[in-house]
């Protein structure tokens, strides 16, 4: 398990256990977090999932793959950050990654 810091847009920040091999997405989703709606539940059908990394983690994830960036233009405030939680599968590498919701979905 690693621990993964979500923060709202209002700035309260939760920490989730999360399991290796799930996504981001999926973390959130058990431990209810808010501003993480997930429609497709994870298919990288919808960008209901968009999330902001921190800065810091950016450049220590995976890059973003065809679908994932296609699939950001129908998100709402995208920015050079922007993720869909969906799409990043946890590692050990990711104890301590901090995430941030947007202030709306879609």
């Amino acid at each position: 398990m690693v621990k993964v810091i979500y923060t709202d847009a209002h700035g309260q920040a939760r920490d989730v256990e999360a399991a290796i091999g799930s996504t981001v997405m999926s973390a959130a989703v058990k431990a209810n977090i808010p501003g993480i709606d997930a429609e497709c539940g994870g298919a990288c059908a919808c960008a209901t999932c968009h999330v902001y990394v921190d800065e810091a983690w950016v450049s220590r994830l995976p890059a973003p793959q065809g679908m994932e960036g296609d699939m950001l233009d129908f998100a709402s405030d995208v920015k050079p950050n922007s993720r869909l939680s969906c799409q990043i599968t946890i590692t050990a590498e990711m104890d301590g990654l901090k995430i941030s919701t947007p202030a709306k979905q879609g």
